[in-house]
C-alpha cells in the first residue's frame, strides 16, 4: 500500500512538474530587442508641496534626462509634452529609462522641436499586488504628481492640460484607479497606455482590501462610465512568456460599445510580433518603439501637447498598435489620383496570378488587371510585395485612357503588414465604381523587390478542421493537405474556442522547384473575439510547429480560431494538429494555478481530520503523509459544492442564501473578459467544475511531498540544534507553562494591534515550530539509548531461555551433565549481564521535567506527538505565507514610519488563529484521546473544507479564516 501510495503521488507530482514546466518555458526564446542608453541617464526629483512630501514620506516624483537635455532640464524649465511611467509590483521608478531613452532619440531625428518629458514615479517598489492596503495611497499620490507636473509648465505659451500615463503592472491599475477620486478631474488625463497590468481581477487574491479596491475601480468604469468615453486606454499584455499576469486578464473591462478602450496582446501589434515576460514588456524595443512613434503622431505640431481629439488618437493607436497600413499617417483616402507614365510603363496582366522580380535599374512600372471578366468567377483579389516603403502601391481605375488608366483612387489602406512582406485583399463585391485595379511595382531609386498577386475564390481556399479531443493525448491527429496553387489559404479549426484545449499544430512545406528568390511563409493564428493573434515566418521547404493555444475562451457563438497560410505558388502543405497534453496541463495551471492554495489547505486539513479520528479510535494519530493519502476523497468535497451550485440556480434556495446574508460562491478564475459579473467574480462556467478533482490531487500531491520535504527540513534543523541543548527523553520538553501562555497570549496581541498581525502569526509559528524541534531532538534521543540499551526484560526472558537449555541438556546422559551445567552457568551469566544493562540504563539523562523508565512505549508517545505537531505546522504554513505580503510591506516601511500596519489585513482576525496556536504548543495525544469534544472535532473538519472550496478560490484569504475555525475547537479539545 505504501508502494502504491508513492507511485500515485509521484505520478501527480510528475504532472504538476510537467504542467509548470510547460507554463514557465514551453513558449518561444525572448526575441525581444534590448533598449540602450547611449548616455548615462539621470533622474531628476520633482520637489513636491511640504503636506505632500510629510503625507507620502516613501514615494518620490522624478524626470528623466540624459546628456545635454538633462542639463538643459536642470531649471525645469519644461516645454515638452509631459508622459508619466509608473511602475507595478515591486517595480522601480528607473524602468522608465527604456521609453525616455528611445523618445530622447527620436525627438533628436526630428525638426521643430517636438519632444517629450518623460517623468516617473517611485512607489518604494511596494508589493501592491500582493498587499492591497498601499492601492489608494498610491492613487492620491498619483493626482499629487499630476497636479505637480501640470505647474511646472504654467509660464510655457502653450501650456499642456492633461497628462499621458503610462503603467506597467499595477501601476496601471492604479491610473484606472485615479477617476475614482471624489475631486479627481478627469480631463487631467486623456491618455492611459497599460503594459501587463491585470485588469480584469487580481492575480492573488491575498487580502479583502485589494479586492475592495479593484471592485470601486470596475463599478466606475463599467457601472459609470458616461463620462468617461473621452478617456482613450489602450492595454497591452504580455503572451505566453508572461506567467505573472495571463493576457487574459489585461483585458480592459468597459462597455461593449466603447469605442476608446483597446485591449491586444503584444504578438499582435504590427512590427512588434514577438511575446515578452512581466519585465521585458517595459524595456523591449519594438514595443517601446511602437509607442513612442504613436506618442510623436500624437502631438499637435502647432503646440507642442498632446492632441485632444479622441477620434484622432484612436486613429493613431489603431495605425501603430492594430493594423499598420504601410504608409503615412493621415494621407487623405479615395481622393481621385492622376497617374502618368509612357504606355511602356503599363502591362496588362491575362493571367490569374503576377509574379514580377523588380531590376536592379530603377524603372517605372505599372500592372493593369481588368475586374470585368473576373467578378463572376472569384471573389476576392490578393496582393503582396517586400516593398516596405510607406507608399500608396495599389489603385482602382475610374477613368482609362486606352490602355493606360489617367485617374483612379487609392486603394493600398487596406494594407495589412506582416513581418516579410505587406498584403492587401479587396473583396470584388466592394469595387463596383473601379474598372481596373493598378499596381505599382515602380523601383526609381533602384531597390529591387518582388510582387506576387492573384484572384482568388475564397470559399475553395478555405477548409475546416475538426481539432482532436482535449483528452486525446496527442493519440489521434487532424490533418489537411493544401495543394498551393494559391498564395493564401485559411484553415478553421472547428470546436477550438476554450482555454483549456492546447494543440501543436506542424505545418510541412514542400516544393518541387527551389528559387532563391521566393517569398517566405507566414502563418497567422487568428483569434475573431480577442486581438491576440499570432505571427510565425518560416522559410521554404520546412517544417514548421504552431504552438496552438488562447488567452481567453469564446465568449459567444462567434467564429472559431483560424489559421491563415501566406503560402508560396506551387507548393505543397501538409497542416497536422493533435492535442499537447503537457500544454493542457500549463493551461490548467496558468488559469488555475492561484487557486491551488486551497486544495493544498482542504488537504492538510482534512489530514489533520483523519489524525483526530486515528486518535479517537486507537488513542494515536496516523503518520503526516499516510494521513494526506488516506484523506484523498475528492467526491466528498466536490460533490456537496456541485450540489449548491446546482440548488443556487433556483430561485428559491438564492431567497433563502440571501436571507442568511451568506457571501456568493466562488468558482474558478473566468476564462473570457465578458466572463465576469458587475462585482468583478466570474459567471457560472461548467468546464472548471470538471477540473475540480484534478486541482484536488495536484494540491494533495503538494501536501504530501510538501509534508516529506518538512519532516526532512526539521530533522536536518534539529541535528544543527541539538548541541544548544540537554538530551531529554520526555513528551512535555518544549512545552509551555500555563502563565507563560497567557504572557504570550498578551504579548502578541500587543504586539499585533501596535504594528502587524502578520508578525504575531509569524511569532507564534515559529514558537510552534521550536516545539516540534524539540519533539525531533527527544525522538532521537530516545532511539539512540534504545538502541544501544536493549530492554531488561527482553535480556531476563533470554537468559531463563538459556537456563532451561541447559537443564533439557542434562537428562539427556552423564556426559552431557558438564555441558549442560556449563550452559547453565552461561544463563545467568546473561541474566546478570541484563542486569547491569538495565541499572547503566537507569543513569542515563532520562527526563525533562521527571520522565517514566525508558522503554518503547516512552518512544512511541513522543513519535505520535511529533506526527500530530508536524501536521499542525504544515497547516500554519499556509495562514504564515499568505500573510507574508503585508509583514514585508510593514518592515521595509519601518525606516519611514514605526507605526502600525493600516490597513492591516491580518488584524483582528488573526487573533482566534494565534491564540489557538499558543494553546496547542501544549498539546499530546494522551490529552486528545481523553478528550470528550475531540469526536465532534474530528467531524468538524470536512464541513469546513467544503465551505473553503466553495468562499476561497476567489479569495484566498478566506483560507487563514478556515484554518482559524479548525485549530479554535481543537484547541479546545486540548483543555476539556
Amino acid at each position: 500500500m505504501r508502494v502504491a501510495t508513492v507511485a500515485f503521488y509521484g505520478c501527480a507530482l510528475g504532472l504538476l512538474a510537467m504542467g509548470l514546466r510547460e507554463m514557465f518555458s514551453g513558449f518561444e526564446e525572448n526575441r525581444c530587442t534590448m533598449t540602450y542608453m547611449f548616455e548615462y541617464p539621470e533622474y531628476r526629483r520633482i520637489a513636491l508641496p511640504r503636506r505632500v512630501a510629510r503625507q507620502y514620506p516613501a514615494y518620490g516624483l522624478y524626470l528623466y534626462g540624459e546628456g545635454q537635455y538633462a542639463q538643459d532640464t536642470r531649471g525645469l524649465k519644461l516645454t515638452g509634452a509631459p508622459v508619466l511611467f509608473l511602475p507595478g509590483n515591486a517595480g522601480s521608478y528607473k524602468q522608465a529609462r527604456s521609453l525616455g531613452s528611445v523618445a530622447l532619440r527620436k525627438a533628436e531625428a526630428l525638426e521643430g522641436g517636438v519632444h517629450l518629458n518623460v517623468f516617473t514615479i517611485d512607489f518604494n517598489e511596494e508589493l501592491v499586488a500582493l498587499y492591497g492596503g498601499s492601492l489608494r495611497r498610491q492613487t492620491l499620490f498619483l493626482h499629487e504628481s499630476i497636479k505637480a507636473i501640470l505647474r511646472l509648465y504654467k509660464d510655457h505659451e502653450a501650456p499642456p492640460h492633461s497628462v499621458v500615463l503610462v503603467g506597467h503592472s499595477m501601476g496601471g491599475v492604479v491610473a484606472r484607479a485615479l477617476f475614482t477620486l471624489p475631486r479627481f478631474s478627469p480631463r487631467l488625463v486623456s491618455l492611459i497606455i497599460t503594459q501587463a497590468s491585470p485588469h480584469q481581477a487580481p492575480v492573488l487574491s491575498l487580502d479583502a482590501h485589494l479586492l475592495e479596491f479593484y471592485s470601486a475601480v470596475r463599478q466606475r468604469w463599467v457601472g459609470r462610465a458616461e463620462d468617461l468615453r473621452n478617456v482613450t486606454v489602450l492595454s497591452v499584455g504580455g503572451g505566453y512568456r508572461d506567467y505573472q499576469v495571463r493576457s487574459g486578464l489585461t483585458a480592459l473591462p468597459c462597455p461593449q460599445d466603447d469605442p476608446s478602450k483597446l485591449s491586444l496582446v503584444v504578438t499582435a501589434v504590427p512590427r512588434t510580433w514577438v511575446s515578452t515576460d512581466h519585465l521585458s514588456i517595459v524595456w523591449c524595443k519594438e514595443l517601446v518603439l511602437a509607442t513612442v512613434r504613436a506618442f510623436f503622431d500624437l502631438i499637435e505640431p502647432e503646440t507642442g501637447q498632446f492632441s485632444d481629439d479622441p477620434e484622432r488618437r484612436m486613429a493613431i493607436l489603431n495605425h501603430h498598435f492594430i493594423r499598420h497600413p504601410v504608409r503615412v499617417l493621415g494621407e487623405q483616402l479615395e481622393m481621385p489620383v492622376s497617374l502618368s507614365g509612357s504606355p511602356k510603363t503599363w502591362s496588362e496582366v491575362n493571367t490569374l496570378r503576377l509574379a514580377y522580380s523588380a531590376p536592379k535599374e530603377g524603372q517605372a512600372k505599372y500592372f493593369l488587371f481588368a475586374l470585368s471578366s473576373r467578378r463572376r468567377a472569384y471573389s476576392h483579389f490578393y496582393c503582396r510585395s517586400n516593398n516596405l516603403e510607406m507608399t500608396s502601391w495599389v489603385y482602382g481605375c475610374t477613368q482609362m485612357n486606352g490602355s493606360m488608366c489617367v485617374q483612379a483612387v487609392d486603394l493600398s489602406f487596406g494594407t495589412e503588414l506582416l513581418p516579410a512582406y505587406k498584403v492587401l485583399t479587396l473583396s470584388l463585391s466592394e469595387l463596383s465604381s473601379v474598372s481596373h485595379l493598378i499596381v505599382v511595382a515602380s523601383n526609381l531609386n533602384g531597390r529591387q523587390f518582388t510582387v506576387e498577386c492573384e484572384w482568388q475564390r475564397q470559399e475553395s481556399q478555405t477548409v475546416s478542421v475538426p481539432v482532436p479531443h482535449v483528452l486525446s493525448f496527442g493519440m489521434s491527429v487532424s490533418d489537411v493537405t493544401l495543394n498551393s496553387t494559391g498564395l493564401r489559404h485559411t484553415i478553421e479549426l472547428q470546436h477550438f474556442h476554450q482555454v483549456y484545449q492546447a494543440f501543436r499544430i506542424s505545418v510541412v512545406s514542400h516544393c518541387k522547384v527551389t528559387k532563391a528568390d521566393r517569398l517566405p511563409n507566414v502563418y497567422i493564428m487568428k483569434v475573431p473575439w480577442f486581438r491576440e493573434d499570432s505571427v510565425t515566418t518560416s522559410s521554404i521547404p520546412s517544417v514548421t510547429e504552431i504552438s496552438g493555444m488562447l488567452h481567453t475562451s469564446r465568449p459567444d457563438n462567434s467564429t472559431g480560431v483560424l489559421l491563415q497560410l501566406h503560402t508560396a505558388p506551387n507548393c505543397l502543405y501538409k497542416v497536422s494538429v493533435r492535442t499537447s497534453f503537457p500544454r493542457v496541463l500549463g493551461q490548467v495551471l496558468r488559469f488555475c494555478g492561484p487557486v491551488l492554495p486551497v486544495y493544498v489547505a482542504v488537504a492538510l486539513l482534512l489530514a489533520c481530520g483523519g489524525q483526530m479520528s486515528s486518535v479517537v479510535r486507537m488513542g494515536r494519530p496516523l503518520q503526516m503523509s499516510h494521513a494526506v493519502a488516506r484523506s484523498l476523497q475528492p467526491h466528498k468535497v466536490d460533490l456537496p459544492v456541485y450540489l449548491l451550485h446546482l440548488l443556487l440556480r433556483y430561485s428559491w434556495f438564492q431567497d433563502g442564501w440571501s436571507t442568511l446574508h451568506l457571501p456568493p460562491l466562488d468558482a474558478l478564475p473566468a476564462t473570457s473578459p465578458d466572463g465576469m459579473t458587475q462585482e468583478g467574480l466570474p459567471l457560472n462556467e461548467d468546464w472548471p467544475r470538471l477540473l475540480s478533482p484534478l486541482l484536488y490531487v495536484l494540491g494533495a500531491a503538494i501536501a504530501f511531498w510538501g509534508s516529506v520535504l518538512l519532516r526532512l527540513f526539521l530533522r536536518l534543523l534539529s541535528l544543527l540544534l541539538a548541541p544548544l541543548h540537554r538530551p531529554s527523553v520526555s513528551r512535555d520538553c518544549g512545552t509551555l507553562r500555563r502563565r507563560t501562555q497567557l504572557l504570550l497570549i498578551l504579548c502578541l496581541s500587543v504586539l499585533g494591534w501596535a504594528s502587524c498581525g502578520a508578525l504575531s502569526i509569524t511569532a507564534t509559528f515559529l514558537l510552534h515550530l521550536y516545539r516540534v524541534l524539540r519533539l525531533q531532538m527527544t525522538e532521537r534521543s530516545l532511539s539512540h539509548m534504545l538502541n544501544l540499551a536493549p530492554d531488561k526484560q527482553t535480556d531476563k526472558e533470554k537468559g531463563t531461555g538459556e537456563k532451561e537449555k541447559g537443564t533439557g541438556e542434562k537428562e539427556k546422559g552423564t556426559g552431557e551433565k558438564e555441558k549442560g551445567t556449563g550452559e547453565k552457568e552461561k544463563g545467568t551469566g546473561e541474566k546478570e549481564r541484563g542486569t547491569g544493562n538495565s541499572e547503566a540504563l537507569d543513569s542515563k539523562p532520562k527526563e525533562c521535567n521527571g520522565a517514566p523508565l525508558l522503554s518503547d512505549s516512552v518512544l512511541q508517545d513522543v513519535r505520535d506527538d511529533l506526527q500530530l505537531h508536524v501536521s499542525l505546522s504544515a497547516l500554519l504554513t499556509l495562514p504564515v505565507m499568505l500573510c507574508a505580503p503585508s509583514l514585508i510591506h510593514w518592515t521595509r516601511n519601518l525606516r519611514y514610519s514605526v507605526a502600525r500596519l493600516d490597513p492591516d489585513p491580518c488584524w483582528p482576525h488573526s487573533m482566534p488563529l494565534f491564540i489557538a496556536s499558543l494553546l496547542l504548543i501544549n498539546c499530546n495525544t494522551l490529552t486528545l484521546s481523553y478528550s470528550k469534544t475531540l469526536p465532534i472535532t474530528s467531524r468538524l473538519l470536512l464541513p469546513l473544507s467544503v465551505a473553503m472550496v466553495s468562499f476561497s478560490p476567489l479569495h484566498l484569504y478566506r483560507v487563514n479564516y478556515f484554518v482559524s475555525a479548525a485549530l479554535v475547537p481543537l484547541a479546545v479539545s486540548c483543555l476539556f
